[in-house]
């Protein structure tokens, strides 16, 4: 089990015991995630890397932006400032993102090394930079930049 795997289920005891509604509501689903997860992998008890929780969280954390734009939309502010708590609980656990430069400076790597021309070669870019952020950098952030360089 990865350390950020292990870490889970650690802090949902912390928020029981503090008495901590949006920690609480926010990590068990994210436990929830991590063991449907496990079960696509093969079985309950099969292991998830740090990579993987990762990007658990940022599917949790999107969801819930998408909820956020909803309810804001919606004049349900309640909500709203329920699901923006929990998003702000979540990206605790993410790596420390990438500054824009350091962005530029990776795709500019990328491209450089992988000979890209054109966007006819956005997917190698992409997949490379995607690899190299390590969960550092979002998908759209990675891919407008990939495709500000490849035009």
């Amino acid at each position: 089990m990865s350390d950020l795997a292990a870490r889970i289920p650690e802090d949902i005891k912390s928020a029981m015991k503090a008495k901590d509604a949006v920690s609480l509501n926010a990590l068990r689903a994210l436990k929830t995630a991590m063991s449907n997860a496990s079960i696509e992998k093969g079985h309950l008890t099969a292991p998830l890397d740090d990579a993987e929780v990762a990007a658990l969280i940022r599917k949790q954390i999107k969801q819930r932006q998408d909820s956020f734009e909803q309810f804001s939309n919606a004049g349900r502010e309640e909500l709203a400032a329920t699901e923006k708590a929990e998003i702000a609980v979540l990206e605790k656990y993410l790596p420390k993102a990438m500054t824009a430069e350091e962005i530029a400076a990776l795709v500019d790597a990328v491209v450089t090394e992988t000979g890209a021309a054109s966007k006819a070669d956005m997917g190698k870019v992409m997949k490379l930079s995607q690899e190299r952020a390590a969960g550092r950098a979002d998908g759209k952030t990675l891919s407008q930049e990939v495709a500000k360089r490849l035009s």
